[in-house]
């Protein structure tokens, strides 16, 4: 092989690379000759991936169950992976995070366009008998989305909204006690914490303490504040953050409040008969009001909150 002037440039450059570490070339280029080539199933840990259904039961649509919740943690990862190069980015400009927050819409676009595999791609009857073996596993128990919340708004928004004016000058720790969503997980009969959620409070308390003071001054509400003030047209950044705020708080529960009325509704008394939580005061964007950019949107646009979508599904599922 002729040994081009662009071969030879990239060769020197690697040599400066090397020395510059105190380290051989040649033994680097040794280990590049016998190394195999890649393959996509190894890069990506194929195998690996398409071995981590395990269902509990023998009903077959159990592991569509599992698959698409497996598929969600992932989106929910690639999000936090945008939340935090714009966290975390040194020099960050208004057109660095705007293109991030597209990303994560385009992220969460996908998982709401697709939950209907949720919705419609199970029989019934087989849901509600493997559902049953799961407990007290939920989807509620998801830490990543817990943390997109965190990550995205000033850490006020996320305390139950009939706390937030009480609680406005306590500590973290007095307000994470607030939380809207420990209000989505307690007994309807006795007002107690259920399994599900002291096991989550168990493994992740401490984890979200640390991210809501990690992103007190860089989370997306402070820092969208941070350049409307220095005077920075965030026009398109204010956009993609209003169509973020409806993903999160009002399409991403809607999708869910769809499913547990196709699999779930059944008369509250019930529902608190058999230790069950209150889903349908707390999926449903116009009782919680969970909005992350008030200053984004009018008085009216707040207060019909999620209310269109709700009624346009109950409709549809009638």
């Amino acid at each position: 092989m002729e040994l081009t002037p662009q071969i030879k440039e990239k060769l020197d450059k690697l040599q400066e690379k090397y020395a510059a570490m105190g380290q051989d070339m040649a033994s680097y280029l040794d280990g590049l000759l016998y190394a195999d080539f890649l393959t996509y199933w190894d890069y990506i840990h194929l195998d690996t991936l398409l071995s981590l259904q395990n269902p509990k039961t023998p009903f077959p649509d159990e592991e569509i169950f599992i698959m698409y919740h497996q598929i969600t943690e992932l989106y929910f990862k690639l999000s936090l992976h945008e939340f935090k190069q714009v966290a975390e980015h040194p020099d960050l400009t208004v057109e660095f995070f705007t293109t991030r927050v597209k990303r994560i819409n385009a992220y969460f676009n996908a998982l709401t366009t697709s939950f209907e595999v949720m919705v419609d791609g199970m029989e019934k009857d087989q849901f509600l008998k493997f559902r049953m073996s799961l407990l007290p596993a939920s989807g509620f128990q998801s830490g990543q989305y817990r943390m997109i919340e965190i990550s995205a708004s000033d850490f006020s928004r996320l305390i139950d909204k009939s706390k937030r004016e009480e609680l406005a000058n306590a500590t973290i720790e007095e307000q994470f006690e607030y939380i809207y969503w420990k209000f989505g997980a307690t007994e309807l009969a006795t007002g107690k914490q259920t399994l599900t959620l002291k096991q989550f409070i168990n493994k992740y308390a401490a984890q979200f303490l640390q991210l809501i003071k990690d992103r007190q001054q860089s989370n997306f509400s402070a820092l969208y504040h941070k350049f409307h003030g220095e005077g920075y047209d965030v026009t398109a950044l204010a956009e993609e953050l209003r169509k973020l705020d409806l993903f999160v708080n009002v399409e991403w529960p809607l999708s869910h409040y769809k499913s547990a009325v196709r699999y779930l509704e059944r008369d509250p008394v019930d529902i608190a008969a058999t230790g069950g939580t209150n889903w349908q005061k707390y999926l449903p964007p116009r009782f919680q009001k969970r909005i992350f950019y008030p200053f984004l949107w009018t008085e009216e646009q707040m207060e019909e909150w999620g209310k269109g979508w709700v009624l346009s599904v109950l409709k549809e599922l009638r």
